[in-house]
This record gives structure tokens, sequence and C-alpha cells, in this order.
């Protein structure tokens, strides 16, 4: 089959676009959630405070706070926070549809391209100032270059066989194939490199790889580059994991996957629905039906030896490892979720090639009918579009892409759903704007634990004028993520002279249940409890406001 370069162009133009439009839809929330507030307000910190903050925490998340510093610093936003987030989900779109073009043909690609961009779970990250949809677009990249470093390797043997002028004439185009090798597997490892680096997690995706290349049987020479590749990202991941294992309290919150996870990861990377869920299974299962097509030769890669892998490794890694040792969150395999589509399409064009093999039969057989090959009619051709007899340019792939609209509106409700600020865990907005509502200049503050402090952080204007009774140096300059508090007995005696406390605080904080290890959280357990009574309450997701007044003296 031959391939029109404007044909590839389009099929993966089309899905840059609808990733990019649906990404844009509802970009301005109104206000970050706690993750988020991290990122704006670590990325805005000069270079060497940045570096400071890494030695301590979040080191995983280093090389996105480098590459966020730049943009925040034109235009500090929360719309500029989550622009990476949403040309990275676009990108991710494209590279699909270059996968699928690659490896299939164009409309395959762009099926698998318009089926990630209407993925709900494509769309929430599209909308994240964080990095997972730049680690899915770098993962999406490595792949499409993994390909082509494949056909480079196993297509260039270098030079000629013989020692004459027809050697001589062979040995610049051997010098050119070694050369193209080279540069491609330099940049499938430099790709790689960069992704692991902002998610050390994305180093599943070697694992993939190593199945696709198994599946493909590839030759030796081929598994001996990719080997130098990956033990190169390996080398430049090392650091990173060193750091990040003595920071391993950053993820004690997750727990071990449950029996719903394998199934809430499965609508999540196919589609909620019901009505979506199905046809995208069943087209996955046509997918895989042996033999795999297009059947694919000895070193020769086919589309679903790339996306399965892709798809179901990584996740089922993390996952098993997580049963002993939680590490596992679905933002985490984000990446994974291009083999979805992929094999979707591929089963969409497996049926429509079926369907066309049917007709054609039938259409023979009615050929050879005398009875009805009495007007002379000529057979189509295989590869001609037919809609009730008349040939239409590009009908099965019009087909397609109308049925992937209907399955975006039928998700319509849930990516509408998804731009309510509600769906986070929580909204610092929301919380800065009551404190401005109900807070005078002068007011004592407490924030409980001091996370609690990132509302203030992310939005300073809700808390402006009112004094952080417990901060003994700011975030920036003590080199974490909220500061440093005062001890203990200082944070006593600051107490001792109050009044009046308002109490920010996380909801399982004001919960008996709780007990900090840090003494000085415990004071203020103490201190609030003993000495004050609760006078007002305001509670927002994720933040419980509390106006405390002391005690009066009992006679």
């Amino acid at each position: 089959m031959v391939v029109k370069r404007p044909q590839v162009a389009v099929a993966v133009l089309v899905p840059v676009l609808v990733m990019f439009g649906i990404g844009l839809w509802g970009i301005d929330r109104g206000g970050m959630w706690r993750d988020e507030a991290v990122t704006f307000q670590v990325a805005r910190r000069s270079l060497p405070q940045i570096w400071q903050l890494l030695h301590s925490v979040d080191a995983v998340h280093g090389l996105y706070y480098l590459l966020m510093h730049p943009v925040l610093a034109l235009h500090p936003g929360e719309v500029a926070l989550r622009v990476p987030s949403l040309c990275a989900a676009a990108a991710t779109a494209g590279l699909v549809a270059a996968l699928g073009a690659r490896l299939a043909r164009p409309r395959v690609g762009l099926w698998a391209g318009l089926l990630y961009a209407v993925t709900p779970m494509a769309g929430h990250f599209a909308q994240e100032g964080r990095s997972y949809a730049l680690v899915a677009a770098g993962v999406a990249a490595s792949t499409l270059l993994l390909a082509r470093a494949t056909t480079a390797d196993a297509g260039g043997n270098g030079g000629g066989n013989g020692n004459g002028a027809e050697g001589q004439e062979d040995e610049p185009v051997g010098r050119l194939a070694r050369h193209a090798r080279v540069v491609g597997w330099c940049a499938y490892g430099g790709v790689v490199a960069v992704t692991v680096l902002l998610h050390e997690f994305a180093v599943l995706i070697l694992l993939a790889h190593a199945a696709t290349l198994a599946l493909a049987r590839m030759p030796r020479r081929v598994w001996r580059d990719w080997a130098c590749a990956a033990g190169a990202v390996l080398l430049v991941l090392l650091p990173l994991a060193v750091v990040s294992s003595g920071q391993a309290d950053q993820v004690a919150w997750l727990r071990p996957p449950g029996g719903g996870t394998v199934e809430r990861l499965l609508r999540s990377f196919t589609g909620p629905t019901q009505l979506v869920l199905g046809p995208y299974l069943l087209l996955i299962a046509l997918a895989l039906r042996a033999p795999f097509t297009p059947p694919a030769r000895r070193g020769e890669l086919s589309l679903p030896a790339v996306a399965l892998p892709l798809l179901l490794l990584p996740p089922a890694v993390l996952i098993a490892v997580s049963r002993h040792w939680p590490l596992y969150d679905d933002r985490y395999v984000l990446y994974a979720l291009a083999g979805a589509p992929l094999l979707a399409a591929a089963g969409a064009e497996r049926l429509v090639v079926a369907a066309r093999r049917a007709g054609l039969a039938r259409r023979e057989a009615d050929a050879d009918d005398p009875m009805r090959g009495l007007g002379g009619a000529a057979v189509p051709a295989p590869d001609s579009d037919l809609v009730r007899g008349v040939r239409v340019p590009y009908a099965a792939t019009l087909v397609g892409v109308l049925a992937i609209g209907l399955a975006f509106v039928s998700q319509l409700p849930v990516l509408r759903e998804d731009r309510d600020p509600a769906r986070r865990p929580d909204n610092l907005a929301v919380v800065s704007a009551a404190a401005a509502q109900r807070m005078s200049p002068g007011d004592p503050v407490l924030f409980l634990p001091s996370l609690g402090r990132r509302s203030a952080l992310a939005y300073p204007k809700g808390f402006q004028g009112t004094r952080d009774i417990a901060l003994e140096e700011p975030a920036p300059v003590s080199g974490t993520l909220y500061g440093r508090e005062a001890g203990p007995d200082e944070l006593r005696r600051r107490l001792a002279g109050l009044d009046r406390v308002w109490v920010v605080a996380e909801p399982y904080a004001l919960k008996s249940a709780w007990y900090p290890s840090d003494p000085t959280e415990r004071v203020k357990l103490t201190v609030v409890g003993e000495e004050f009574v609760p006078r007002a309450e305001f509670v927002r997701k994720g933040s419980i406001l509390r106006l405390y007044v002391r005690r009066a003296p009992t006679m």
C-alpha cells in the first residue's frame, strides 16, 4: 500500500486540533487544587531555591518544576500553569496518530488519535498543572522513535559485500545507514531519559518496549542497540532514584490496590460509559485475534506488538509491586493509555477489511451468476468504498470518525462534569476567598497541620494582613514546601498572648483519632483544644476555617 504524505499529515493534525480544543474547553476552572498549587508556588521560586527544595522533597518532580519556571515567569496564572499539559496532551494525540499511520495506515492513525483525544482521562490530565501529560507525550514520542529506529536498524546492514568497485560504491551508503541508526537510537534514548526524569515511574516503558522487540522477534543487532540506549537511560535515572528513595514519605498516603482497581483503570482508559466500553473492548479483541493484521514478518513491528505491551505492562507491574509496597495511582500510568486507542483502531480496521472481503466475494458471486451479469457491470476494486452502490471516497474513514463522534457525545456529560472545580480533591481559591471574607487585618492564623498553608501560598491575597502565628521561616527561604515553623515552646509562648485565633485545618486534623508525630503539631492541638473554644466554623471542600476564642477563666 502506498501511503501519501498528505494523508498522514491530515491523520496526525486532526487529532492534535481536537485534543487541543477539548483541553482548552473550561481550562480556567477558577481555582487550583493542592498538587497544582505546589507546582504554582515552587516553579515561581528562584532556581537556587528550587534546587535547595529538591534536596529534601519532591525530587521526582524536579525537572518539571525547572521547565515550568520560565513559563510562570512570563505569566503567573492558572491558565499558564495548565497550558504545557494541554500542549503535551495535544502532541500525544498526534503522536498516537502517527504511530497508527506508521504501523498500519493513515486512517488507523486518525481513528486512534481521535479516540485518545475524546477519552475523558486524557482530557482530565490535559488540564492538570502537573507533569503527567508531559510524561505521556514523552512515552508516545519514544515509542514512535523506537519504531523508526528498529526499521533503520533492521534494514541497514551497512556496507557492500565485495572488495571491488561495487563495494566502494556502497561504502557511502553503508556509512549513511550506520549514521542514521546511531542517530535514531540516540534520539530514542534521549527522549526516554527526559521522560523518566519527568517522572521516574515512566521507566516501566522500557519493559513494554522490550516486550515489543520480543514479540517482533527482532534480530540480535536491534537488541544490542536497544540495550545500549536502555542502559544509558538507567544510568541517567540512578541519581534521581537514589535521592527520591530517601523521600519515600511523600507517597505514604498511597494504599495497596483493591479489587476494583483494574476495572476503574480499564474504564478510565476506554471510557466510563457502558455505551463506549463494550464496543471498545470488542474492537480490542478483534485487533488481538491471531494472526495480527497486517501479518508481521520476523523483525517487523506490528501495531498489536507495540500497543499491547504499552497498554498492559506498566500498569500490571506497578499494581503488582504496590500490593507489597504501595506506589500505584492511575495518574502514574497515564502514558499507558495510548495503547488502548491504537488497539481499538486496529480492530476497527480489521472489521473494515473483513466487510470489504465479504462484499467483494458477494459481488464476484453475482458476476458469475448469468442472471445477474446481463448488465455487464464491472466488479469494483477491493479498495473502493461503496455506499448503496455509489463509490464514496474515504467512506470507511468517515464512518469511523462518525462513530468516534458518537462516543464523544455519549461521554460529554463526563467531560462537562470534569470541568467542575468540585471534581478535584479541593479548591484552594475558595478557601482563600472565605478567609478574605471573614478575617480582618492583624488576625492571627494557625494552619493545622502546616501543609494547610498551601491555600495562603497559592492565593496570598485572601490572607493579606493576617499573622501566621506559627511560621518561623517562609517556604522559599527555608527550602521546604510549606515553611519552617517555630518550635513547641516558642509556639506556646506566641499562643499564650492571643484571645482569638483562626485555625485553617485539614478535615482529618480535627478528628480525635489524629495524633501527629511532629511536636509542634501536637502543641497546636493541645493548646487550641485546652485553652480555646470554637466560636464560628466555615467548611470548604478539603479545608475547615474555624474561629477559636480563649476560654473564660473559671472561678
